[in-house]
């Protein structure tokens, strides 16, 4: 990844969606070729001189401090999400000197970990990696994305899935913004991990093979997405409510534990009470692990 790009076009694309009037100032300058704030006004709010600004909006971070980094996140009202990028992106370009490349994931997890989640039956849970991938399920977890498993490619990656099966647009009741978190979710991996071969890997095949993915990618937004509700259409129980808890494994790296557990007495925790029975008689573990083997 080409941090100074990077820098560039996620610094411009935060400006240019912040007017004057949003940021409490006003505007100068005579007629605006475009709506967002100028670099001048930018360097203005966050105080710093427009010639350091633009040198940063360059691309270059090299040396830049933390309460610079923290003005310059106030002046474009950054997210916590996007201000986590912006100093990883910082992080990147302060130890360019010492590239690595990150290994590549382990193709499983732990036994225990896979023990943890046998343990889980009354809720889908999974364990993922910062690739997307799914790395283990419980039997809820593969029964939940079970068309995920129908095509041989593993492991099962949640960008491919939402981006290149036709599946996925009944899947997410809400496609449009499944596709959208799940780019941001992406970006913000890439940029705390800008040297992961399989992200690289990743991100390239889905930008040649998806114009959909091409054009949210440009955005360069980013995103924190650690507990909510999701809405799923299953294919085999219908309409599922499930709230998430995204939970990090810290002696795992790079991975973390899932779980989709629905509100007690709900609908939607009848119908995974179904899932499970249709899980069971489909053999849909061995039908996921078997696609693993092949």
């Amino acid at each position: 990844m080409d941090n100074r790009a990077e820098v560039r076009q996620f610094l411009s694309t935060r400006r240019g969606r912040i007017t004057p009037e949003q940021a409490g100032i006003e505007p100068y300058g005579g007629r605006r070729r475009v709506p967002g704030l100028r670099r001048e006004e930018v360097a203005r709010l966050a105080g710093v001189s427009v010639d350091y600004y633009t040198r940063l909006e360059r691309g270059n971070l090299t040396g830049v401090s933390d309460s610079v980094l923290d003005a310059i996140a106030g002046a474009l009202e950054l997210d916590r999400a996007e201000h986590d990028h912006l100093y990883d992106l910082a992080r990147t370009a302060n130890t360019s000197g010492r590239k690595r490349t990150a290994p590549a994931p382990a193709a499983g997890v732990r036994p225990e970990l896979q023990y943890l989640l046998d343990t889980i039956t009354g809720a889908p849970a999974f364990i993922g990696n910062n690739r997307l991938d799914i790395l283990a399920a419980n039997t809820l977890g593969y029964a939940l994305y079970s068309d995920m498993y129908r095509v041989p490619a593993r492991p099962a990656n949640h960008s491919r899935f939402i981006f290149l099966d036709p599946r996925a647009h009944t899947f997410y009741t809400d496609w449009e913004r499944a596709a959208n978190t799940n780019v941001a979710i992406l970006r913000r991996e890439a940029g705390r991990n800008p040297h992961d071969k399989g992200i690289a890997e990743l991100i390239g095949e889905l930008s040649m093979r998806s114009d959909e993915f091409r054009t949210r990618w440009a955005a360069h937004n980013v995103r924190r997405h650690y507990a909510g509700t999701k809405f799923f259409q299953h294919p085999v129980v219908g309409l599922l409510e499930l709230n998430y808890q995204v939970l990090g494994l810290e002696e795992d790296p790079g991975h973390s534990l899932t779980v989709y557990p629905a509100t007690p007495g709900s609908a939607s925790d009848q119908a995974l009470k179904l899932l499970a029975s249709w899980a069971a008689t489909e053999n849909i573990v061995e039908l996921a692990q078997a696609g693993a083997r092949s």
